[in-house]
């Protein structure tokens, strides 16, 4: 095992209690991946959250987050005799000092934390993991999934190894790039002698059409659904419908809910009674039909609703994709199984200057620039420029173009992407101020792409240009969004982000503007961004409210020490010549006469 902080419990358990080491196979799926190996693929903060998963499924049994937090600070069961401060010579850290050190009263705000935690218990282990915009949460996920379908090959029996994964997005685009998953490298990430093992019982379904069924066999292994929430989503029946309806309608049927109990209403405020009848649909009957389920939620604060802050108050309404996984769970259950846990990935641990429940590991914006896992950025503010497109145009394209032009980083060319608020603001003011400047530039306009999800303006070619930016043959630079691209949407080749009018939601300005943070290259490279004051404004808020930031100090965050190319002249070269020296002599000849 790797000598980490985090996985030191594994190797070393409490003073009179018998150790309890990770399994051989973990240990060595853990140190595959370790970043001290050269050649590891996981960055740190992954192989960190990996560490973390694991910690909890093997040290504490899977169990609820409140019940291994009250395990430690009472110091009992796993963690019965742990050190009471202080770093032992293992490795092993303290959690709560000095608090647990001071009198009753100390230690009853911590039983308040406790609580709190306990009153989000689900009737299954729910774990989020709070990875920045950037990091790689899709690989960590996948690492997560080929980890546990291991080690339930494996350890058949064990109750807590996920048999199956489903895998949840909250959209098309962040479903597009869960395709990773299926196509990703898994010798990067899984020891050779097993690569041949996983790719033999992997069975992936990716549904991305409203009809498609899921096909997988009744109570078998090894399954990975990928999915966006409206294909396997409970919904509520507002109006009766009609007897056409009710005969045609797509293999739906009624639910009767189980889980929006009293008890659960008054925690979330959920307008649905006990009994009310949700609308099901093939592929949530056939997930009941599939054994310890491990679920899988990505871009997670869409589990808490719209509303992030009010999602956290006693009067908040539960969510559909909440009460869709609590039905799931109460249905398996019924089958004689059971949910292994529900793992949430999201960009960052806050909503609202409030901590996300059951947050276990977080890694946040301002570390990820300072350890060089994204680029610097620059953010540029402009006053009295929402009426001003063409000036905000031009001058946010000259920057671009005076720093990155067509340099080519790992071979890909820099993108430059604006946003506009509407499909008619794009097509009336926002493509013909940036055709305007590059053909002032005496750019082409064929490195111009739209993509505003209307079939009339963006075609299927367009539609597979935007999904190729991120290759070596792609030769557009300016793309032109609405609404498109906040999420999930993985351009490391991107450079630089325009957004000059106030969008209807404030977190639209955080999303668009860090996506051009990706890293590329072994330089830390600086991202552009270009916005409103208002937007700036806006941005400022959003970093506070979700990363405890400000936009000074982002724009001071990452070494800002200038890059300079040095070359190193030749020494000179020096060559012996022998010097030759020659005498020529005239001589008049004798004349005779003849």
């Amino acid at each position: 095992m790797p000598s980490t902080p985090t996985c030191a419990c594994f190797t070393s358990t409490s003073a009179g209690r018998s150790t309890r080491p990770a399994k051989p196979l973990t240990r060595k799926f853990l140190d595959f991946n370790n970043p001290d190996n050269p050649g590891a693929y996981l960055r740190r903060p992954q192989f960190e959250a990996l560490e973390m998963y694991v910690f909890l499924k093997e040290f504490c049994d899977n169990r609820f987050l409140y019940e291994i937090f009250e395990d430690w600070f009472e110091k009992r069961n796993r963690f019965e005799g742990r050190l009471t401060v202080g770093i032992d010579r293992r490795g092993q850290g303290t959690l709560f000092t000095p608090f647990e050190l001071h009198q009753e009263e100390d230690k009853a705000l911590f039983r308040q934390v406790f609580e709190q935690i306990k009153a989000f218990q689900q009737s299954y282990p729910n774990y989020i993991f709070a990875l920045t915009m950037g990091l790689g949460k899709t690989v960590l996920m996948a690492a997560s999934i080929f980890y546990e379908f291991l080690l339930a090959n494996k350890y058949p029996k064990d109750e807590k190894y996920c048999h199956n994964a489903l895998v949840f997005a909250p959209d098309k685009t962040v479903l597009q790039s869960l395709r990773e998953i299926q196509t990703f490298d898994k010798s990067l990430i899984v020891p050779a002698e097993y690569v041949h093992q996983l790719d033999s019982q992997l069975k992936f379904h990716f549904l991305d059409e409203s009809g498609d069924a899921l096909n997988a066999i009744d109570r078998s292994m090894f399954n990975i659904i990928i999915s966006n929430t409206q294909k396997i989503i409970l919904k509520k029946q507002h109006k009766a419908g009609t007897p056409v309806n009710e005969l045609f309608k797509e293999g739906s049927k009624y639910y009767k809910a189980k889980s929006l109990n009293q008890d659960f209403e008054d925690l979330y405020g959920f307008d649905i009674d006990t009994d009310a009848e949700l609308i099901t649909n093939q592929r949530f009957a056939k997930l009941t039909r599939l054994q310890q389920l491990g679920i899988y939620v990505d871009e997670a604060h869409h589990v808490f609703g719209t509303k992030l802050a009010d999602d956290l108050l006693p009067t908040s309404k539960a969510t559909s994709l909440r009460v869709t996984i609590n039905e799931l769970a109460i249905s398996l259950r019924d089958a004689g199984t059971h949910v292994v846990g529900c793992y949430n990935y999201t960009g960052t641990p806050y909503v609202g200057n409030r901590l996300l429940p059951e947050v276990v590991y977080a890694y946040g914006l301002q570390d990820a620039i300072e350890h060089k896992y994204l680029k610097r950025v620059r953010i540029n503010g402009f006053e009295n420029i929402k009426a001003q497109t063409l000036p905000f145009v031009r001058y946010a394209i000259g920057e671009f173009w005076k720093v990155y032009g067509e340099k080519r980083y790992e071979g890909m060319l820099p993108k430059f992407a604006f946003f506009a608020s509407t499909i008619e603001e794009l097509q009336q003011e926002l493509r013909p101020a940036v055709e305007q400047v590059l053909a002032e530039m005496n750019l082409p306009h064929t490195k111009i792409l739209v993509n505003v999800g209307d079939d009339k303006i963006t075609t299927n070619d367009d539609l597979r240009e935007f999904r190729n930016l991120d290759t070596l043959g792609s030769e557009k630079q300016f793309i032109l969004l609405v609404n498109k691209g906040k999420e999930g949407w993985n351009c490391r080749s991107l450079f630089g982000v325009g957004l000059h009018r106030e969008p209807k939601s404030k977190v639209f300005v955080l999303q668009a503007t860090m996506r051009c943070l990706r890293q590329i290259g072994d330089v830390q490279e600086t991202g552009l961004v270009f916005l409103s004051e208002e937007n700036v404004r806006i941005l400022d808020g959003e970093l506070a409210s979700n990363f405890k930031l400000s936009v000074d100090a982002l724009n001071n965050t990452g070494d800002k020490k200038q890059t300079i190319e040095v070359h190193a002249l030749p020494p000179p070269v020096k060559v012996k010549l022998h010097r030759v020296r020659k005498l020529h002599q005239l001589r008049e000849k004798p004349w005779r006469r003849t």
